[in-house]
């Protein structure tokens, strides 16, 4: 097991991401990149998804990253890395690479979600000793914030607005965390960048863990999630406080929650300061506040019964 980092050690860390990239001001996705980097004691070769963080983390030959960094298409980050990966195990064999080097793919999640779901679901399969990242922040937004199947129910988005007969995307968001570690994958588990401790501490085990990990980390998004530029870990922080986003990790089949709210926060305390959401507070809209309440309420019940299953 991996030592636990202080924030005072991991302060003494070299970024591995640098300033300058053209992200937005206040975007979550560079911060959880940052805090992914700084975990590991191991070199890292990373493949990235054409998305918010490829394109505005590498401009030409210009480029954010510190690590070898492979841009791929849209749809094959996990490909990509999974085939590094079994190139360094052949060369491994064949005695013309020492050093152990880790792999870690990163995408959006249009790009895991969505269109890459086929290529990560394969690389899962196949046991690739690789650990896939996926950055939440619940939309297409690099080419618009178009809805993608994470984008929760009631959001207002430009392929799914709000009108007179539609209040926004009409379906729950997919749980792509619980799909993953349905492939019988030894560790999945979902952070935020809100709760860096927890975060750095899943990343290291993960990186310790011979064959294909997952995690699934929110990364607030203010251009598509209408609010504040400096409010990507507040909204992080309500996420998890309100069991919208709960923290969790599956280890070989067993789940155990590591962050358990003192008092569970209300779901509008989360939806209030989100523009994508401010249709959902006039009047008529009561029940559809009501129903996604119910529906946080449904999975973080389950979610207690499922540890509760493996502590007994």
């Amino acid at each position: 097991m991996a030592k636990v980092l202080t924030l005072k050690e991991l302060s003494k860390r070299e970024i591995n991401l640098s300033p300058g990239h053209r992200m937005c001001s206040g975007c979550g996705a560079p911060i959880v990149v940052k805090m992914v980097l700084l975990a590991s004691d191991y070199p890292v070769v990373a493949s990235n998804a054409t998305g918010c963080l490829e394109v505005s983390s590498c401009i030409s030959t210009y480029t954010a990253w510190k690590i070898p960094w492979i841009h791929n298409a849209f749809e094959n980050a996990a490909a990509t890395i999974s085939g590094v990966e079994a190139m360094y195990r052949s060369l491994k064999r064949q005695g013309k690479i020492t050093d152990e080097i880790k792999f870690i793919g990163f995408g959006g999640d249009g790009g895991t979600y969505d269109i890459g779901l086929q290529s990560l679901s394969g690389s899962m399969e196949r046991g690739h000793d690789m650990l896939y990242i996926c950055y939440d922040n619940g939309a297409y937004m690099n080419t618009g914030i178009q809805r993608s199947s994470a984008t929760p129910f009631g959001a207002d988005t430009t392929t799914r607005p709000v009108g007179s007969v539609v209040p926004g995307k009409t379906e729950k968001r997919k749980n792509l965390t619980k799909i993953i570690a349905a492939h019988n994958i030894p560790y999945a588990a979902q952070a935020s960048p809100s709760h860096w401790s927890d975060l750095v501490k899943k990343v290291r085990k993960a990186l310790e863990i011979k064959g294909p990990k997952f995690m699934n980390i929110l990364a607030p998004c203010n251009r598509g999630w209408r609010s504040r530029s400096d409010d990507a870990i507040a909204l992080s922080r309500l996420a998890v406080e309100t069991c919208y986003w709960p923290l969790y990790e599956i280890e070989d089949g067993v789940t155990k929650i590591t962050f358990k709210p003192k008092e569970k926060k209300p779901i509008v305390d989360f939806l209030k300061p989100q523009g994508r959401f401010k249709h959902l507070f006039k009047p008529e809209n009561e029940a559809l506040l009501a129903r996604i309440q119910e529906d946080v309420d449904k999975e973080w019940e389950k979610l207690q019964k499922e540890e509760a299953c493996f502590s007994t």
